[in-house]
């Protein structure tokens, strides 16, 4: 008997998870219905507590107790992130196929019976999903979200497909794949393309959350989104020892220009606006450029402790 393994990462979501189990039980029910006689499939979920502050705990404890052989939940000792929830549920997991989903149904279960065709009937490894559209998101999001995916995928060799989601289903060669990746500093959806394996995306239409509002600002998504250059990419340091030179050229021919200027016009009580020009100009620069070293170095200061990416507190 095969299992399908339901990750679900929770961050204050009391009230997305009693509208999220009935819809996606419904849906799983149905598909284990559909492959009776072909396949024998079960299920069992790993709701993640990712240190809520409401009662999202709470939540879980009435389902694990209501269905105690299905329903299995860890909660952290505090917020460590959903990087890090997605880690603890693909460790707990006990499924020949793993599917991450979150609690809003902003990511269609209905889909799930397509996902799981994709890997028995069609072979794939890995089956996905990305959003169509972007049709309720605030255009500024939208503009920066596009730009970042273009961006990415020109400096890094592993490629990220657009509106790309966490919500995927997998086999458990690939869980094992991603979980032998240790690091402490994770971007899910670059490791999911780095481990490479036959994978298809699925589109769908953007959907708004059944319950709550997001938990992630601009400014939250936008450091996300650096993670995920400085952990696929190191073009950002050749960037920097690129602007270097170009710095030093530049600084180089600015100061011939005004030696030069200055033997034929004179000038001898107007030349310190340039010098401050000069000095300001390849301050800037240098300072920019060891703050993007100083990215670098601080994700190996990270590594090199070799803390857990995650606490737990309870399970069940």
């Amino acid at each position: 008997m095969k299992k399908i393994s339901i990750i679900v990462p929770c961050y204050n979501e009391q009230e997305s998870i009693p509208l999220f189990y009935p819809v996606v039980e419904n849906v799983l029910k149905d598909l284990e219905e559909k492959w009776l006689g072909i396949e024998q499939i079960n299920h069992e979920y790993w709701f993640i507590n990712d240190g809520s502050s409401d009662g999202t705990l709470e939540q879980l404890k009435i389902l694990q107790a209501a269905d105690s052989n299905k329903v299995h939940y860890v909660s952290f000792s505090r917020n460590f992130g959903k990087e890090s929830a997605l880690y603890a549920g693909l460790t707990h997991a006990t499924g020949d196929y793993v599917a991450v989903m979150d609690v809003d149904l902003q990511d269609p279960p209905e889909l799930l019976p397509e996902m799981l065709s994709g890997i028995i009937d069609e072979g794939y490894d890995i089956v996905g999903t990305r959003r169509s559209d972007r049709k309720g998101e605030p255009p500024i999001r939208s503009f920066f979200s596009n730009m970042f995916y273009r961006f990415i995928n020109k400096i890094s060799q592993t490629q990220i497909v657009n509106g790309a989601r966490d919500y995927r289903l997998m086999t458990r060669q690939v869980v094992n794949s991603i979980l032998s990746m240790t690091e402490y500093n994770r971007f899910s959806k670059g490791i999911f393309s780095w481990i490479g394996f036959n994978t298809k995306y699925i589109p769908f239409e953007n959907k708004d959350r059944v319950a709550g509002s997001t938990h992630w600002s601009f400014w939250q998504l936008f450091n996300y989104s650096l993670e995920g250059i400085i952990d696929f990419s190191d073009a950002p340091l050749s960037f920097a020892s690129f602007t270097g030179i170009i710095s030093c050229i530049t600084a180089i021919i600015a100061m011939i220009f005004i030696v030069i200027r200055a033997a034929i016009f004179g000038d001898p009580t107007t030349g310190w606006p340039s010098l401050v020009s000069i000095i300001l100009f390849l301050g800037g620069l240098q300072l920019f450029c060891i703050g993007i070293v100083g990215k670098y170095i601080g994700k190996i200061y990270l590594e090199s402790k070799h803390r857990p990416i995650y606490i737990e507190k309870e399970e069940k």
